[in-house]
């Protein structure tokens, strides 16, 4: 046997006005939105009917309740019923002619969220020319309704909504309060919305409400410094006719975090809907905030956001070729203003670059990146060195620029956030472009091998130095370069940082994931890094020919130490050890002496 549901109406109403929203605050918003919704309804067949919105908070009506008074098409007894007492059913809505498209909401469920400041609403209402209806809601579930009596009908079409306010929620019916969430939430309606005598509307939006239509960008900033509290970058003309959508996006004049969410200000047929709509843009536009009005868009069920489907997607993917195509026109008309932008915001120009082939070919021509021959664009780099060769971290680049610089080797610090990966997507754009990471062994192709007689009279010292870090792995060779200033250099070969990074893993992983880096590790052997000491350095020639082998171990091993740390690599637990190890045993010999003896 089939039975229905058992619905607890006071739970219902407690679930929905007291969960659905984000705030008390709505309240005002969705009074408002049926208001100006009653409105539109009567002048869609009386063109001339009044449009005005009037609210009366407790210091107005002087008897502790809140009015909303409106010039709508007022509710007949019947729709009354249906649209006030019916909570989830759509179809006699339907049928009544409150859910036509160019409605802001729909009748009776906005009314729930007054229960979030009140205990009881009261509705006055009349239709045209039927009888006036008074309908009472509890928020308890229980509501009443009844046709006025002689003395007692309204004059003219229209509704009087009257909250009587909780005893908790005083603040919510301040005149103050009310009128700025009037303002807030109503000053783009195209009705007369007052608080009290104080209006609250200000007219059209300052944005062309037609694509194409001329845009005046002081009005534009005065707003955004009013209303968003910054005088923008730049101001983009937004249009997406399938969304019914006009607006700006305002270029942020400072940097912001990437990976946070710019909150957008998104209006629906002219009442706000939300003041942090996210995912209205791409991610890679966070340096835009935008201010729309749709029409199209669908709201979620607390119309405090918008509802993600494949229009909204449409509209998102819409918007970003909008703001993708002003930073075209910038490169294009205006590079010096371009320059001013990418110092702000490269970080998002470079991530749609990423995807992006008109993005890349703007941050090859226009981007300037750190080289070890100065600060160049990419397009500036190839022009004078054909190939781009390229540290891809940050230390890489510390470590070897000075010295490839030294050999006439030209190189790009793609240590940067996403400037490797940019360089590694050139060539897919330009079939001419090429590039090049750089190894250490580009650097020891160059560096200058000594003469025979030079290299049989430093056997023995390679010998000795060779024996003082065997432990650590490294292998020590004797080169002539440039800089002379530089007496020692510690390459280490991608493949041996590999090795290093699976050693590193191997020590903290249990034992099933530390056999599999073994394994890892066992099938790439890995180069040896090497310590190149500087035979064109005084100070490397001078210790080659120590005839103290444990001096010149002490000397190689401090070598050892100022290599690590001017080419900022890591230091191990047995690197720190040597380096403390070295520094006490030439102290120690630096200052000759016996110690003397207690008595």
């Amino acid at each position: 046997m089939d039975r229905t549901f058992q619905v607890d109406l006071r739970g219902v109403v407690d679930l929905l006005s007291h969960h659905l929203y984000g705030s008390p605050r709505v309240y005002v918003r969705e009074l408002l939105q049926n208001a100006v919704d009653a409105i539109t309804a009567r002048r869609a067949a009386e063109p001339d009917a009044p449009a005005r919105v009037r609210i009366e908070p407790p210091a107005l009506t002087g008897d502790g309740t809140l009015r909303v008074h409106d010039t709508g098409i007022g509710l007949t007894e019947a729709q009354v019923h249906e649209l006030l007492a019916t909570i989830g059913r759509s179809s006699k809505r339907d049928e009544l002619g409150f859910s036509r498209h160019e409605f802001l909401g729909q009748f009776g469920i906005g009314l729930l969220s007054c229960f979030l400041v009140a205990d009881e609403i009261r509705v006055v209402t009349r239709h045209a020319d039927q009888p006036t209806v008074f309908w009472t809601g509890w928020s308890d579930g229980r509501y009443a309704v009844e046709v006025a009596g002689p003395g007692q009908a309204r004059r003219e079409p229209g509704t009087t909504v009257t909250l009587v306010p909780r005893h908790d929620a005083d603040q919510w019916f301040d005149v103050p309060t009310v009128t700025e969430l009037a303002r807030l939430y109503g000053a783009l309606l195209p009705v007369d919305v007052r608080v009290g005598d104080t209006p609250t509307t200000a007219g059209p939006p300052p944005w062309p409400t037609t694509p194409g239509a001329p845009v005046d960008r002081a009005a534009l900033h005065a707003y955004a410094q009013e209303v968003l509290g910054f005088v923008p970058f730049d101001v983009v003309p937004l249009a997406v006719p399938e969304a019914g959508l006009t607006g700006v996006a305002f270029i942020l004049p400072t940097p912001v975090n990437p990976a946070a969410r710019a909150g957008h200000r998104v209006y629906l047929k002219r009442m706000l809907l939300t003041e942090h709509a996210d995912g209205l843009l791409p991610d890679w536009a966070f340096f835009a905030l935008c201010v729309v009005d749709a029409s199209e868009l669908r709201p979620t069920a607390s119309r405090e956001a918008l509802y993600e489907d494949t229009l909204l997607t449409a509209t998102r993917d819409a918007l970003g070729d909008q703001v993708r195509g002003w930073l075209v026109r910038l490169a294009k008309h205006d590079p010096r203003r371009l320059a001013e932008f990418l110092q702000v915001h490269h970080l998002g120009v470079k991530a749609l670059a990423l995807h992006d082939d008109e993005m890349l070919r703007l941050v090859d021509q226009w981007w300037p990146m750190d080289t070890n021959v100065g600060t160049l664009t990419l397009a500036e780099f190839r022009q004078r060195h054909g190939l781009i060769r390229y540290a891809a971290s940050l230390d890489e680049f510390r470590q070897l620029a000075a010295v490839a610089a030294a050999q006439d080797l030209a190189v790009v610090n793609g240590g940067y956030t996403y400037d490797t990966e940019l360089i590694e997507r050139l060539p897919t754009v330009d079939r001419s472009v090429l590039i090049e990471r750089l190894e250490p062994s580009d650097l020891t192709t160059r560096f200058d091998s000594l003469d025979p007689q030079t290299e049989l009279a430093l056997r023995p010292f390679l010998t000795g130095a060779q024996r003082a870090l065997e432990r650590l792995g490294c292998e020590v060779v004797v080169r002539a370069y440039d800089p002379v200033s530089l007496p020692a250099l510690y390459l280490v070969s991608r493949s041996a940082a590999f090795h290093d990074q699976l050693a590193a893993s191997r020590d903290k992983a249990d034992e099933l994931w530390g056999g599999v880096l073994d394994a890892l590790a066992g099938s790439t052997p890995p180069d040896r890094p090497q310590l190149v000491l500087n035979h064109r350095n005084p100070l490397v020639r001078r210790v080659t020919t120590l005839a103290d082998p444990e001096l010149a171990g002490l000397a190689v091993e401090a070598l050892y130490g100022q290599a690590l740390l001017l080419g900022h690599h890591p230091i191990r637990a047995a690197d720190a050890a040597l380096l403390n190890s070295s520094f006490l045993g030439l102290l120690g010999r630096a200052v000759p002496g016996q110690e003397s003896g207690r008595e």
